[in-house]
Order: structure tokens, then sequence, then C-alpha cells
């Protein structure tokens, strides 16, 4: 009996540990799963993201996505950043990546300017409404690595 305890404990313990790691994985392949559709507004037609199934589960849940800061002129912010997956040469603003490769990062707490990858956490918000944001949106983040 004692045994069997023993196996349980060890079982629940190694799907914890997997739920953790789970949760803590890069969310840069699960994002690049989305389409758009062409719809309209009052200035004209705008293409809007349909978001994958496996976005749509991860939509409110902490995540964490590494990355590096796209440096706006006169537009940074130390605790509002864009965040791209691809360095800047390649990055949807500067180079070939897609809208699906940067995110708007709304810290906690400011953070400085660095070229170097970084890696944040926080809550994921899917916008398919607001074209004045970006589709993806990290609320509540903070830096973890940099």
């Amino acid at each position: 009996m004692r045994g069997k305890i023993a196996v349980l404990a060890l079982g629940m313990i190694a799907l914890t540990s997997l739920g953790a790691m789970a949760q803590s994985k890069n969310v840069w392949k699960s994002l690049s799963e989305v389409s758009y559709k062409i719809s309209e507004d009052q200035f004209g037609e705008l293409y809007v993201p349909v978001f994958s199934d496996e976005s749509k589960n991860l939509e409110g849940t902490v995540v964490e996505a590494d990355g590096y800061i796209i440096p706006f002129e006169g537009m940074f912010k130390p605790e509002h950043i864009i965040l791209s997956s691809l360095p800047l040469a390649e990055c949807f603003f500067c180079g070939s990546g897609g809208p699906e490769t940067v995110m708007e990062v709304m810290l906690t707490d400011p953070i400085k300017y660095t070229s170097k990858r970084v890696k944040v956490r926080g809550k994921l918000v899917l916008n398919g409404k607001d074209p004045e944001k970006l589709m993806y949106i990290l609320q509540d983040a903070k830096l973890i690595s940099e």
C-alpha cells in the first residue's frame, strides 16, 4: 500500500511539474497560427485577425515571450514596449516579419532599453478589434531575463 501511495505522489509531482513547464513555454509558435479576413471601418478596408483555437485558449493566461525590444524613436516608454520575436532587421516594422511576430507589452516596472534578447511574462490579451493597437498584448508583465 505504501508503495502505491509513493507512486501516486510521484505521479502527481510529475504532472504538476509538466503543467508549470507548459505554462512557461514560449508562445510565439502558438501565436503564429493566425489568419486574416477583410473587414471595413469608417476609413475603408482593413485586415482583421482570425485567431486559432490554440491562441484563443491562451487568452487570459500568463505566458512567457522572448524577443527584442523595438526602439521606436521618441516613442520608447520604459513601461510600454513593443517586443518582436525576430531581430530588428527582420521584425514586422523593419523587415520581413508579419504582424504575428510582435506584441505590445505593458510592464508593471519600467525597464531600460537593450538590444539584447529579453524575456517577459504577463497575461495575454488578443486584440481583434482596435486597429490602433497590436494583435497581441501582454498585460501586467514583468521582465524575467535579460
